[in-house]
């Protein structure tokens, strides 16, 4: 299956955006998902992270950094920032959907071509109540990304893991249902989904059955594994924290089958970029921790990747 290799960069914040490439194509990885967070303080973890300062970016950085990655021979694989666009508070939410758009203005400059991200949610209020915002939020997004040749493309995690996104989660796109409502509310080519199989395993889904099902929806792949407590969930039962009963890990490491995965994966046509995303706890004590969690999954991913 033809496809390129590649890690979020969001798990190496220490280094700057040349180490990061020189570590990625040291490695033997095709492609990087470069982070994109405004600069200041992180909100949460994984997040604050910033390799490209899509606000302040301009044409001759842009072309450095082309040329930094031509010369690698490190392909961006889009550029990731991953908010809340729709937060209760329309201040908050202003700031979050005018970086987006900051963001999908530095992905043309960068001919990156994608750009990943959260459709959010007011957590407090159910799907139904949070569709209005997201219709007022999302077209004029989507229309912006089309103008400047962008396919944005929407993460499914739920964002329900800490207390603060208690009870509904901080992402609307968290399953196929909602997914249907998404792309018909908004028939766009630039409208997708940046695919995370992890997501599914906790939530009891079948990812191979979405793959088949939303083949011409994806536009770009997260690698992230997560293994299932049986024992933890017949104590504290699906309703808990999912932190409760579930733990993210690397590629191998949990419960993703990742054979059957490539397997039709690549039966849908999709030849785009697959990127590891760490958030193994058990990785994080480190950068050379950090950087060994990228290697080990890279080197397992490999034998399903050409």
């Amino acid at each position: 299956m033809p496809t390129q290799l590649g890690f979020v960069s969001a798990i190496l914040p220490d280094l700057s955006l040349k180490e990061v490439v020189e570590f990625a194509a040291a490695e033997g990885f095709g492609c990087v998902e470069l982070m994109c967070w405004p600069r200041g303080k992180a909100e949460r973890r994984y997040a604050g992270v910033t390799h490209v300062d899509a606000g302040a970016l301009t044409k001759d950085e842009a072309a450095g950094i082309l040329d930094m990655m031509g010369q690698a021979g490190v392909a961006i694989s889009g550029l990731g920032y991953y908010p809340n666009p729709l937060a209760p508070d329309p201040a908050e939410s202003g700031l979050y959907v005018e970086h987006i758009r900051k963001v999908i203005t530095a992905a043309r400059m960068l001919r990156a071509g994608v750009v990943n991200t959260f459709i959010g949610r007011d957590w407090t209020k159910s799907i139904d109540d949070n569709w209005p915002r997201f219709r007022a939020v999302w077209k004029p997004l989507i229309a912006f990304a089309e103008d400047n040749g962008i396919q944005v493309a929407i993460e499914n995690c739920p964002m329900l893991f800490t207390r603060d996104e208690w009870p509904g989660g901080k992402n609307l796109a968290i399953n196929a249902a909602v997914w249907r409502r998404m792309f018909e509310e908004i028939p766009s080519a630039h409208f997708g989904l940046n695919f995370d199989p992890s997501h599914f395993v906790w939530q009891r889904m079948d990812y191979l059955k979405a793959l088949r099902d939303f083949a011409a929806k994806l536009f770009h792949i997260h690698a992230k594994d997560a293994r299932i407590d049986q024992h933890r969930l017949e104590e504290v039962g699906i309703l808990a924290h999912p932190l409760e009963y579930h733990t993210p890990k690397l590629p191998g490491f949990g419960d993703v089958h990742w054979g059957k995965f490539f397997s039709v994966l690549g039966e849908t046509g999709y030849r785009g970029p697959v990127c590891i995303e760490v958030e193994d706890r058990a990785f994080e004590g480190s950068l050379e921790a950090r950087k060994q969690s990228i290697r080990l999954s890279g080197r397992y991913l490999r034998q399903f990747v050409a």
